[in-house]
């Protein structure tokens, strides 16, 4: 049998070791099993290494999962959190895009509901749910998530 077919066959053994194979790989595996020596050994040789390892063990310090933990958390980045110039900052483009849109209305709403032949009254309507209202909701939820980042950043340090 070429040694393509061996190696196939010894990573079900490991498969079946390690957990569990489909029942049509395990019946395929035994039948192979019964004719194949080298397969045979193969599977004995990693049962015996399970086995030796079952019985080893070794001694840990108990301090050694704190200081893990502190050299971790010594290692992580802070958390990428924008600070107040930013929340600022979006909260002014959130500010200038809702005038943008009442500008925009006031100035060429008239001349685009002649364009497409639509009444005043739709474009207003579309350019408030669709540009006025959804920049409002941003710009009075910056301040929000400002808030709760900070909420949340203190019970994150108080936990530590």
């Amino acid at each position: 049998m070429n040694s393509n077919n061996h190696e196939s066959f010894q990573r079900i053994i490991d498969e079946s070791l390690a957990g569990g194979i489909p029942a049509e790989m395990d019946q395929s595996l035994r039948h192979h099993l019964e004719t194949c020596v080298a397969c045979q050994e193969y599977l004995g040789a990693s049962n015996r290494v399970i086995a030796g390892l079952g019985g080893f063990s070794f001694e840990v310090d108990p301090t050694l999962n704190a200081r893990v933990f502190t050299a971790l958390r010594a290692q992580q980045p802070q958390a990428a959190q924008p600070g107040r110039p930013r929340w600022v900052l979006a909260t002014l483009a959130a500010l200038a895009l809702t005038m943008g849109g009442s500008f925009a209305d006031l100035q060429f709403g008239g001349m685009i509901a002649s364009v497409f032949d639509l009444q005043r009254t739709l474009v207003r309507q579309g350019v408030l749910a669709f540009w006025i209202a959804p920049s409002l909701l941003v710009l009075l939820l910056f301040p929000l998530l400002l808030l709760s980042s900070k909420a949340g950043t203190r019970r994150q340090e108080r936990n530590l």
